[in-house]
């Protein structure tokens, strides 16, 4: 319990989460075509279940402001926002008008900037780590943004940004002799094209899992990625040599008639899942005795960065190839791998070792003054 709300009923713990199905989902669409006053075909299924489930949760709920959480969710699925965007909103804000619910207040036009910084001290007394605290903040001001353009609440709200510091972590890689211990270890044909194609493409596991046999071009060597698992940005990736004989191998291998280059075992046998994806993936880190290093599935993607700017690629073509919008984002990989300044460091130490460091040091600031003086004199006659 967190205030008075019953997180099992807000839907709010992580069971649940990754069904596709939903409880009475037999009456969509209706008799009239549509589902949730949604014309049929006009958003993807996934958006409208997800829109659905939620909305059924909301409804188990004491909360204030239901009907504009509820208007808020469906103007965010007619923005064709993704199911997970949509989990992430609904548990932010029911989180915070709970809060408001405990401090007395029923009604957004009552919100202050106070109760915002309210909320972030309540989440770090819990505990709860700040990349997730930001990610809530957005959209608990989203939210609130959407009705201040409606009317309904104060523009004060939003006075002076609320910033919180952010922890930059550098991006965790694998070691090169990790990388061959792993590869060493990986006796499934199936399971090799995967994590090699992770591993010299740098896709995101979502993205090669939505992979469709339509999509890679052995020929072109190629894989064409219509939509960016996180940001929606569409690229094409190439295929290493070695990628290329692990996925035709895999190939001649699998079922011909399934629509994903990867799939599961069930009868269906459709995309595999992410959490198969996972346990695979970790059974050959174990398998290799690299348990301990706390590599996961997405180490792969941060591997491939790092080796691409290890071997001179430039930021902007590796930019392009990770799907990423800034070249901020991108930056961070020239952190582990500037061998300039790691050349400039060694070199320095170097002459640290031999204790002539100084006499080194000395001589362009000797001859900087001697320019200086002669300046001076011929100024002055």
């Amino acid at each position: 319990m967190i205030g008075s709300i019953n997180l099992r009923q807000a839907g709010l713990l992580s069971h649940g989460y990754d069904e596709t199905s939903v409880d009475g989902i037999e009456d969509y669409p209706d008799d009239s075509g549509s589902f949730l006053g949604f014309p049929r075909g006009s958003y993807p299924d996934s958006n409208i279940i997800a829109l659905h489930k939620l909305l059924k949760r909301l409804a188990g709920i004491d909360l204030p402001e239901k009907d504009r959480l509820d208007a808020y969710l469906r103007h965010v699925t007619r923005r064709n926002r993704r199911p997970n965007t949509l989990r992430s909103l609904y548990t932010s804000i029911v989180f915070f008008l709970g809060m408001i619910k405990d401090s007395g207040k029923m009604r957004l036009e009552e919100i202050t900037k106070g109760d915002l910084e309210a909320f972030i001290e309540r989440e770090q007394d819990r505990g709860i780590e700040i990349t997730t605290i930001r990610t809530r903040l957005a959209n608990i001001l989203s939210f609130l943004r959407h009705w201040m353009e409606e009317g309904i609440v104060s523009p004060d709200v939003f006075f002076r940004r609320i910033r919180l510091q952010m922890p930059e972590r550098l991006p965790r890689a694998m070691e090169p002799d990790d990388v061959q211990k792993l590869l060493s270890v990986i006796d499934h044909t199936r399971d090799r094209a995967m994590i090699l194609v992770l591993l010299r493409t740098g896709m995101r596991i979502g993205e090669l899992l939505g992979t469709k046999m339509n999509d890679v071009h052995l020929k072109e060597r190629t894989i064409e990625i219509y939509e960016g698992e996180k940001n929606r940005l569409g690229r094409v990736v190439y295929l290493s040599k070695d990628a290329i004989c692990a996925l035709e191998a895999w190939f001649r291998e699998r079922v011909q008639w399934q629509e994903y280059a990867f799939y599961g075992h069930g009868k269906m046998r459709k995309r595999m899942c992410y959490s198969t994806a996972r346990t695979r993936f970790m059974l050959y880190v174990q398998k290799a005795g690299l348990l301990n290093k706390g590599y996961t599935v997405h180490t792969l993607r941060h591997t491939f960065a790092t080796e691409l700017l290890n071997a001179g690629m430039r930021l902007e073509c590796l930019q392009v190839l990770l799907g990423h919008r800034g070249i901020e984002e991108t930056r961070r990989y020239a952190r582990l791998t500037d061998k300039t300044r790691e050349e400039d460091y060694f070199t320095a130490m170097s002459r640290i070792g031999r204790g002539d460091n100084r006499s080194d040091d000395r001589q362009p600031h000797e001859l900087a003054t001697i320019l200086e003086a002669t300046e001076l004199l011929a100024q002055h006659g």
